[in-house]
């Protein structure tokens, strides 16, 4: 069975490098979860809402793409074996620079001003281009030998993909060239959740969760199949004649993934653990989310009006919430304390004591969150039912849920800072 047998962690970039790019961005899930609850709600479930473009890009480019980014800047060295050298230098803009771009995007929808479309592509073209270079200068050298490894090395073309199809979307909104804008909203989508988001996240998880949660190793197929095979349909996507068949074919592909994943994460060994819930939620997020699409695809006309209305609004937050939020939390949870762990016992001298991993971050504080999440992830799901009453609810849970993660996440960082002061001081007076 392919797998990775060596993780290079005397590779793994310094704390600032990874935690400049992580710990800043649940705090913009918070702010997308603030802007739901009090924000204009007139228009919602719709999915052309101002409100929902402004949440759905508040909460992926705010929040998901720091962490993201993050996590393939530490992966490429750890698991790939290969350095990004330019991550050093990018690292510190990632998490502010998504954050603007979010902003901008979010200030453009909810009050129709072009500025912050024009403002977004640039800021865009230049943070996320740069950080596509910098992961093809380093994906070519990685060995490919998992579905990990092979994620690693193609990630950099779904993101250049996506960040392209944004750009030119913006700068048409912007007034600046005319486009058809549906036939490029569709790809941007679709490569957008399916090309960047699953890719990465089963990607990551095909490693990380037998490591975290041990469930039983992906099998051969599994490790020689992805990401290609899920990213087979989107290449023939730009062909108007064969969409249709295109999207079926993604969304039998993500079903079928997500129901093998679903199997390998009921089987966890560690299923007591608080996170192993979340995982689990995921991999039926994906699947109902694909379900949806499909059968919007198939019966749309035999629908019902209201039906079709809300059609997206769960599809969105089967995949952005419980496909992507849950899954990263439930990471944020275990690699936050386990960076902290490991770079504590690099630099703490033999012989003295180096907190556990639970000692960082206690299971129970992440039982809560856990909860909290879940309960957010429904009140999202009923929110087009009574819309008006549902969205302060929902906004507030959610709110309160990625604000319990940052702040969890913080005590992580300040226990690492507590634990490192002693050694800082005592090499400073031994100099």
């Amino acid at each position: 069975m392919a797998t990775v047998k060596i993780l290079n962690y005397e590779l793994a970039p310094s704390p600032a490098t990874i935690f400049g790019c992580l710990l800043p961005a649940p705090w913009l899930g918070m702010v997308a979860g603030l802007l739901l609850a009090f924000g204009p709600n007139a228009g919602l479930p719709d999915r052309f809402a101002p409100l929902t473009l402004a949440i759905t890009h508040c909460l992926v480019l705010g929040m998901l793409a720091p962490i993201m980014i993050g996590a393939l800047f530490q992966l490429m060295p750890v698991v790939g074996g290969q350095t990004v050298n330019a991550a050093r230098y990018i690292s510190p803009f990632v998490a502010f620079g998504s954050a603007m771009i979010a902003a901008a995007l979010s200030f453009a929808f909810l009050f129709g001003d072009t500025r912050g479309f024009l403002f977004a592509a640039g800021l865009a073209a230049l943070l996320y281009g740069a950080v596509v270079l910098a992961l093809a200068h380093t994906a070519w050298r990685v060995s490919v030998i998992d579905a990990t490894t092979r994620t690693l090395a193609w990630i950099c073309v779904p993101l250049a993909i996506v960040v392209s199809l944004g750009i030119g979307l913006a700068a048409a909104l912007a007034g600046w060239w005319s486009i058809d804008v549906w036939y490029f909203l569709d790809l941007h989508v679709a490569w957008g959740v399916v090309g960047w988001i699953a890719t990465l996240v089963i990607g990551i998880a095909s490693t990380v969760v037998p490591m975290f949660w041990q469930t039983p190793k992906p099998s051969l197929w599994w490790q020689r199949s992805l990401p290609g095979l899920l990213c087979l349909p989107l290449l023939s996507m730009p062909f108007t004649l064969l969409r249709a068949s295109s999207i079926l074919l993604a969304c039998l592909l993500v079903m079928v993934f997500a129901l093998f994943a679903m199997r390998a994460v009921w089987r966890a060994k560690r299923s007591f653990d608080p996170a192993w819930i979340l995982w689990l939620v995921c991999t039926a997020s994906w699947f109902f989310a694909a379900l949806l699409t499909a059968s919007s695809a198939l019966f749309e006309a035999q629908l019902p009006a209201k039906l079709n209305a809300s059609l997206p609004w769960w599809i969105g937050v089967l995949a952005l919430v419980g496909g992507a939020v849950l899954p990263i939390n439930a990471m944020l949870g275990k690699i936050i304390p386990f960076l902290v762990f490991l770079h504590l016992r690099r630099q703490i001298p033999m012989g003295r004591r180096v907190p556990t991993m639970q000692a960082v971050l206690p299971p129970q504080r992440l039982k809560w969150q856990a909860r909290l999440l879940l309960l957010a992830l429904l009140l999202l799901l009923l929110l087009p039912v009574m819309p008006s009453m549902l969205a302060p609810a929902a906004g507030l849970a959610f709110a309160l849920s990625q604000g319990m993660i940052a702040a969890l996440l913080m005590l992580c960082l300040f226990s690492y800072r507590r634990e490192l002061l002693p050694v800082l001081r005592a090499n400073k007076l031994q100099k």
